[in-house]
């Protein structure tokens, strides 16, 4: 058994040392233009992803056999949980999570490396990849290393985390997190190697745009899915809490949503190149940035890791490419030289432009709140916290605006337009404004912010829809359009669901019944369920609904031999219009309290992320691979494109 243990560090050490002299490689055969140099950094380069890969078997291998020699398995391992408990516990702790980075990263690094056919700056972008690798090699085989052998060697394992056996989404959302963030480290090589080439050829700038929407789809997966499992999960009723985990998901989406936009201007008017390239490298340092957030244990999060010997490993690494991006633009920022410019403000491309500032003053806003208590904490010793209040009164507003401006931006043509165009373009969506602020106030909505959301919502619908209509056979703009209506609808969904729902807490003996909304709750009594892995205590509850019953809930409170206090698992009856939310908050002597929630429209939002990354999906289609011939198309592209 020990030999698993020694054949994982082996791989990790060949993939440490495949991965450097990858780097080494990649970066002198662009700096000398070897073409055989650049094939020996796709071979490495491939080794790397191999590497990583049987790494990671490896692991499983052991995790499903129950090899508790490997301290790994001794920590999360466990022969009483089910067996998509045991597999999903591979990201379910500190070093197996980094060994999930890594496999995830070689998998990246070897699909680019075959799909990305940029000869002039593959062997730049390859180096860097590998750069990147090399570093979390570097921290599987030292600091977070999960091969380590335990003497002697235990019976069983006590499981993962109870949070993470508690639902089945922990199957898809860190891996779709993963995904999301080690997929960002594709085109920052990218970037990288366009900076250090001194050219934004249009072949290397769709490489960028592809890579970047890929990522950008999984990460807007993963944080739905991480919204969804607060949701189901949590028991308070939400689904964000500006959790500093939860932020820092959010803050790579910002600057990756922006810089999508951004590269749209440069296929159209050749403009924005140097911002293009900053906000791509930018994505990538504020994912660094999360996982130092994750897993050093300076934040306080039910989503992140115990503190641990990492962080100050990840923040050296984090520092280093943060200086060596600003040097590497201070130095070949201008080399990208803009082959147009924006004409006007009232244009398509002065409202994205417009639209990324908005981003970005955001992300700086997120990014505020969110570390300022731990830089207050390290200077003078004193705890805080920045909570809903900052978030909800700083973040609202430029929301609103972004929401305005994806009404208005598509609405308007490229380049400068005459006044009469401009207000043919942007008065007749004024009527869905109206219509959905109408209908919102109709149906109670009382908050002005809510309001002036549905009626900025209103306004992006209708353009949205009447540009869908007129697209003909452009797959890229549809499925643009496409990620908008998403947009819209979830912006839309969020401020109802947070500003309209109605919330009670009540005391039940058995048989008895309380009224929320239109719903009538009766609690029916309490089971008590065992599993090998957990004991529930389970509350049976009917719900009607105008004299007629809707469903049974059976919201539940688990105990798991690891933890001492029960962790509760709500129920939801879930509908387009609204969910009725019910959650334990006590059971004694027959009596429940219970948690009642209406909450409208809040299945929207899981629709419309789902509709959002279809949308991406559309407009990756037409693009299967990066392949193309630099030559073959201008970089100002005749068609427009939203």
């Amino acid at each position: 058994m020990i030999a698993t243990a020694a054949l994982g560090r082996l791989l990790i050490l060949l993939a440490l040392l495949v991965s450097t002299a990858g780097a080494v490689v990649g970066f002198a055969s662009g700096a000398k233009q070897s073409d055989d140099g650049a094939r020996w950094a796709r071979r490495l380069a491939y080794a790397f992803g191999a590497l990583m890969l049987l790494a990671t078997l490896v692991m499983e291998h052991a995790l499903l056999k129950h090899d508790f020699s490997v301290s790994y398995v001794a920590h999360v391992g466990s022969r009483e949980v089910p067996m998509w408990v045991t597999i999903v516990s591979l990201w379910s702790s500190l070093e197996g999570s980094i060994l999930f980075w890594g496999f995830v990263l070689g998998l990246f690094i070897a699909a680019a490396t075959r799909f990305t056919h940029d000869d002039e700056s593959m062997p730049y972008a390859i180096g860097t990849w590998l750069a990147c690798g090399s570093f979390f090699s570097f921290l599987i085989a030292g600091p977070a290393n999960p091969f380590q052998t335990i003497s002697p060697v235990p019976l069983d394992g006590p499981g993962p985390n109870p949070l993470l056996q508690n639902h089945v989404l922990m199957v898809a959302h860190p891996p779709m997190l993963y995904l999301g963030y080690v997929g960002m480290t594709i085109p920052f090589g990218l970037a990288v190697a366009a900076l250090l080439r001194g050219r934004l050829a249009p072949a290397l700038l769709r490489a960028i745009r592809n890579s970047l929407l890929l990522s950008w789809i999984f990460l807007s997966i993963a944080i739905m899915l991480g919204g969804w499992w607060a949701y189901e999960v949590l028991g308070w009723g939400g689904y964000w809490a500006w959790d500093p985990v939860e932020n820092a998901s959010l803050l790579p989406w910002l600057t990756a949503t922006a810089a999508l936009h951004s590269i749209f201007v440069v296929q159209r008017r050749g403009v924005l190149k140097g911002w293009t390239v900053t906000l791509v490298m930018g994505s990538f340092l504020l994912t660094i940035l999360g996982t130092f957030m994750t897993r050093s244990g300076v934040f306080n999060s039910v989503h992140s890791f115990t503190q641990s010997a990492i962080g100050p490993t990840i923040l050296v690494f984090l520092t280093a490419v943060l200086i060596g991006s600003v040097a590497l633009l201070a130095l070949r920022i201008d080399a990208l030289e803009n082959e147009g410019r924006i004409e006007s403000a009232a244009s398509r491309e002065g409202t994205v432009l417009v639209n990324n500032l908005l981003l970005v003053l955001l992300t700086f806003t997120i990014l505020i709140g969110t570390v300022f208590p731990l830089i207050v904490e390290a200077v003078n010793g004193k705890q805080m916290s920045v909570g809903r209040p900052y978030f909800d009164s700083m973040v609202v507003p430029v929301g609103i605006a972004l929401l305005f401006l994806l009404g208005i931006g598509p609405a308007l043509p490229w380049g400068a337009a005459a006044r009469e165009q401009i207000r043919r373009a942007l008065l007749p969506p004024l009527a869905g404004a109206i219509a959905l602020a109408a209908a919102g106030l109709t149906f109670g909505a009382r908050n002005p912010w809510t309001i002036l959301t549905l009626a900025c919502g209103g306004y992006a619908l209708q353009v949205t829809v009447v540009q869908l209509a007129k697209l003909r056979g452009s797959r890229r703009a549809i499925g643009a359009y496409v990620i908008h209506l998403g947009v819209v609808i979830a912006m839309i969904a969020i401020a109802v669901s947070s500003t309209m729902r109605l919330q009670s807490e009540v005391m039940l003996k058995t048989n008895e019944s309380a009224a929320i909304g239109a719903y009538r709750v009766t609690f029916l009594g309490t089971e008590e369920r065992s599993e090998p892995h957990r004991a529930s205590t389970i509350a049976r509850v009917r719900v009607t609904k105008d004299g007629r019953e809707v469903t049974a809930l059976e919201p539940r409170m688990n105990q798991y031999e690891m933890m001492r206090e029960p962790i509760g698992t709500p129920d939801v009856h879930s509908t387009l219009a609204g969910d009725l939310y019910v959650s334990i908050a006590s059971i004694e002597n027959g009596r429940a309290g219970l948690l009642l929630i209406v909450t409208p429209l809040v299945s929207w939002i899981w629709i419309a992320v789902l509709l959002m990354a279809t949308g991406g999906v559309i407009a990756l289609v037409p693009i299967p691979s990066f392949k193309r011939a630099a030559v073959t198309e201008p970089l100002v592209e005749a068609k427009a494109t939203p």
